[in-house]
């Protein structure tokens, strides 16, 4: 009779650890290559950049070991429908090969974003099932740009629910468990309280990490008070995450928040992320 088949050996973080919170602080920059509208990644090289965020995410440590982050935009939204009537692309797999080359060789987290159009969060997922096999893969779900049936992007305001977004957390659940991963990074961007419905239908799940980035642009006093607002509708079991744009917050608010000011907001955020 042939043994069982042995469970598959558990991964670390690529910083080391099974947990995120509270020895890690998350810091990155989001972006597409050659795409410098889309944020601070697509500019020059990975590598570049990469030890870029090692040098300035020091500031925003606050006393935790730093986990650097790329956020890579892997699902496009577009005006128009495409052949599928989807509204958005997915990158190719070069791109994210390329991408996770280099979040290895730099011990980060890869967190593939993604802009759904009118397709369903549950299946741009699931279409990177391979990628998220890996311990150092997660995703970061951008709901402004989720609209339904009818609606095109950027004349609407997409959004979604805890209960679309649980979901998602049950599969990837179920995927982490399945390959003895460390915790999986699920990342919600938000910014504005009507983006995500119901947001406590949202429950927790064994090996999912939840974090809410709040992304209002403008001056640091909007800007925190875009945070309050959405924190305030928070689950006590999400993170609190807080993005910077390097040229919105600039062109509208004049100047970009310090790591100190950040760091002051209660809750306080574990992950920043510049675009």
């Amino acid at each position: 009779m042939a043994p069982p088949p042995s469970a598959p050996p558990a991964s670390e973080l690529p910083r080391g650890g099974r947990e995120l919170f509270p020895r890690y602080r998350l810091f990155g920059y989001s972006g597409y290559p050659g795409a410098p509208g889309q944020g601070r990644l697509g500019i020059g090289s990975l590598d570049a950049r990469m030890k870029e965020i090692e040098q300035r995410g020091q500031a925003w440590r606050g006393g935790r070991t730093l986990l650097p982050v790329m956020e890579l935009i892997a699902v496009t939204v577009h005006g128009s429908p495409g052949r599928d009537g989807m509204y958005r692309s997915r990158t190719s797999e070069a791109i994210i090969k390329r991408w996770h080359d280099a979040a290895t060789r730099h011990k980060a987290l890869l967190l593939l974003n993604i802009q759904p159009g009118r397709a369903d969060f549950i299946d741009e997922v699931k279409h990177f099932e391979k990628w998220l096999k890996y311990p150092n893969v997660g995703v970061a779900l951008d709901p402004e740009w989720a609209v339904g049936k009818g609606q095109v992007p950027g004349r609407v305001f997409g959004s979604t629910t805890g209960r679309e977004l649980n979901d998602v957390a049950l599969y990837l659940s179920q995927l982490t468990a399945a390959n003895a991963l460390p915790q999986k990074v699920m990342l919600f961007h938000q910014l504005h309280v009507t983006i995500v419905k119901k947001p406590k239908d949202l429950r927790p799940q064994p090996g999912v990490v939840y974090i809410n980035s709040v992304d209002g642009i403008g001056s640091p006093g909007a800007k925190v008070a875009t945070f309050q607002r959405v924190m305030k509708t928070r689950p006590s079991y999400v993170h609190p995450g807080f993005k910077l744009f390097y040229s919105e917050d600039v062109k509208t608010g004049k100047r970009l928040m310090t790591a100190k000011e950040v760091l002051r907001l209660r809750p306080q955020p574990e992950y920043v992320l510049f675009e």
